[in-house]
């Protein structure tokens, strides 16, 4: 069953060490329809308030990058720790551009990441991707897509984006999810069982994502399965060899519930039809 999720049912934690940016941020929220928002300074305010989870606590936290006892990125490490809290919606802010730096954010399941200043569009964005990430989306139904027999192999080597990634998919309404921390284990799963869909990181220990394809593609009693690979890479040729292996479409991440969903209708209504 679907269940749709609007701004004013969004509970927003702002963490920011400027009061004057906190209400600022108080204020924009409030213009896009989110009437219940906090402001804490620090890490260690915010997870107070988090403690004991409830139906009243937050479900979305928008934190600067630097704050004054730890980063952005040591406290989304924490949340994605705790099972209470592994599936809080997340959005980094941040005047940071560094690759090596954002990229634990993208690792770890962020809904977005704000560039700092950022726009009413890019807040908005960010916040249409919150939307969708706590939303249950059973749609793909309409397709005739029996979402219960589709089974996906999830393949990557951070537990968090691999907790994120289940939630995306759980929230479309799939279940049968099985997971592999790099290409190689994903490799032994893929000879034994049978899978609808494989969804896979590009850069991995042991095996990576474009080998992993390769495998399939060429040596796989598997070569015409749907692939989807979910990467933050930028090297365009590095991609372009990953789509001349033959996967079926490239997501960035952080994971768009959106984009993921219109794959799926794409790569799985077809398979639909002859399960």
């Amino acid at each position: 069953m679907s269940s749709f999720y609007v701004p004013s049912d969004l509970r927003a934690l702002v963490i920011e060490p400027s009061a004057v940016q906190g209400k600022v941020m108080e204020a924009r929220l409030l213009e896009l329809g989110i009437v219940n928002v906090r402001w804490v300074e620090t890490a260690s305010a915010a997870l107070e308030l988090l403690q004991p989870m409830t139906t009243h606590s937050p479900n979305l936290i928008l934190s600067a990058l630097y704050l004054s006892d730890m980063t952005g990125v040591q406290l989304l490490t924490h949340l994605r720790d705790r099972a209470e809290t592994q599936d809080l919606a997340f959005i980094l802010i941040s005047s940071e551009m560094r690759p090596q730096v954002l990229e634990p954010v993208r690792q770890l399941g962020a809904c977005a990441i704000l560039p700092k200043p950022f726009s009413n569009e890019h807040l908005n964005n960010a916040l249409m991707m919150t939307l969708d990430y706590l939303t249950i989306d059973h749609s793909l139904e309409e397709h005739e897509i029996e979402l219960e027999y589709i089974r996906v192999l999830l393949v990557d080597d951070s537990r968090a984006a691999r907790n994120y990634m289940r939630k995306v998919l759980e929230n479309l309404g799939i279940r049968n999810i099985t997971e592999a921390e790099n290409g190689r284990e994903g490799k032994i799963l893929l000879e034994d069982s049978a899978f609808d869909l494989l969804i896979t990181d590009f850069n991995m220990p042991e095996m990576d994502g474009q080998a992993l394809i390769e495998y399939v593609r060429t040596q796989s009693w598997q070569s015409q399965l749907p692939i989807l690979m979910v990467s933050s890479e930028t090297d365009y040729g590095r991609l372009a060899a990953v789509e001349q292996a033959g996967v079926s479409g490239i997501c960035d991440k952080p994971f768009e519930p959106a984009m993921v969903k219109s794959l799926l209708e794409r790569v799985l209504a077809p398979r639909a039809e002859l399960l």
